[in-house]
């Protein structure tokens, strides 16, 4: 059984450690562990790992942020997957830094990757983590916000956070949805209280 796992990000270097790249930095915590290498391919970098006996593409769209919905719909084409064998990993206003949420489908949120995910497959029928990146700006600094680094504080907290990440994505795909859901969205709140 494959699944594409799709983590949304800008590619070049002066987005690296950017909260946009919240995707990005949880697919390369995943590779890294599983001794994975990124291959650069047609709108994005993919890497494969398995996990029993699952196997997961791991994508790394190069289309930029805003036509995400290129890379992610070409490949669950070439692979020649069902929707719901997509998950889709950004990084979230809405959520207070360091919250994991794992949805079975949903609205963009306003969030302009998931925005051209939706528009090109024609659904928002797919499962997605979001990545709590929390909205500590002044109003009008939502873009400066988004494609700011991470604090030195936050950094340290990401090995955990794309830990749990992982995790959310290895249950979607043993366990199930529901599941899944019932451990990431629960132990977060765990996670909160300590």
């Amino acid at each position: 059984m494959n699944y594409l796992v799709a983590g949304l990000g800008n590619i070049g270097a002066e987005y690296a450690g950017t909260r946009h790249n919240m995707g990005f930095m949880a697919l390369d915590a995943w590779a890294q562990e599983s001794g994975a290498i990124f291959q650069s391919g047609r709108y994005g970098s993919t890497a494969e790992v398995s996990f029993k006996g699952r196997k997961f593409i791991l994508l790394k769209p190069s289309t930029y942020m805003n036509l995400s919905g290129k890379a992610v719909r070409y490949w669950m084409n070439e692979l020649k997957l069902p929707l719901e064998n997509l998950i889709v990993i950004s990084d979230d206003l809405n959520l207070p830094f360091g919250t994991v949420r794992l949805r079975k489908n949903g609205s963009a949120g306003g969030h302009n990757g998931l925005t051209n995910i939706n528009e090109l497959l024609g659904t928002q029928d797919y499962a997605r983590i979001r990545m709590g990146i929390g909205n500590d700006f002044s109003r009008g600094g939502q873009i400066d916000f988004v494609l700011g680094k991470l604090s030195d504080e936050e950094m340290e907290q990401m090995p955990g956070i794309c830990g749990r990440v992982i995790e959310g994505v290895k249950a979607f795909a043993t366990i199930g949805a529901d599941r899944a859901m019932n451990i990431v969205n629960t132990r977060q709140k765990t996670a909160e209280k300590a």
